[in-house]
């Protein structure tokens, strides 16, 4: 059960095309991340912007956020830090705090809740390289990682 180097040069070239399509669908689910809390925020300033009397302060504060959110003007983003093993999603608020939203194993796609800031969960949650489970993640997934929880 010797492998040959063409072999050896075939199934790495898969590999990284795996590797690729990996990192490629966990952008995606960084941007619909951040899809969904712009979506959650403008529903809560409508929220407290319909509560408030027209014209107020509170009222025009709302206002102008839902405004500022609806023209690309968004306070979070979502990165990718990519590690030996895991790509790492790192959610990062308007104050400059930072935390672990999820882990990607780099070479099968799983998804995993993070339990420390270097470490993921035990228990594979998803995977990105499930056409079904894929679909299903970038309609359900909310930012503050609800939908990491079984």
């Amino acid at each position: 059960m010797n492998t040959t180097f063409a072999d050896y040069a075939a199934q790495q070239e898969a590999r990284e095309s795996t590797e690729a399509t990996i990192l490629k669908y966990t952008h995606f689910l960084c941007e619909a991340l951040k899809h969904n809390y712009v979506d959650s925020a403008i529903r809560g300033h409508q929220q407290y912007a319909d509560k408030s009397v027209e014209f107020s302060v509170d009222y025009n504060y709302h206002m102008q956020k839902i405004a500022e959110l609806k023209t690309g003007e968004c306070p979070v983003d979502f990165t990718i830090d990519t590690k030996r093993k895991y790509h790492k999603i790192v959610f990062a608020d308007g104050g400059g705090q930072k935390s672990v939203h999820a882990f990607i194993d780099i070479k099968t796609g799983d998804i995993l809740k993070a339990a420390t800031w270097n470490n993921p969960a035990k228990d594979v949650r998803y995977n990105l390289l499930d056409d079904e489970q894929r679909e299903w993640i970038y309609e359900n997934a909310d930012y503050s990682g609800g939908y990491l929880y079984k």
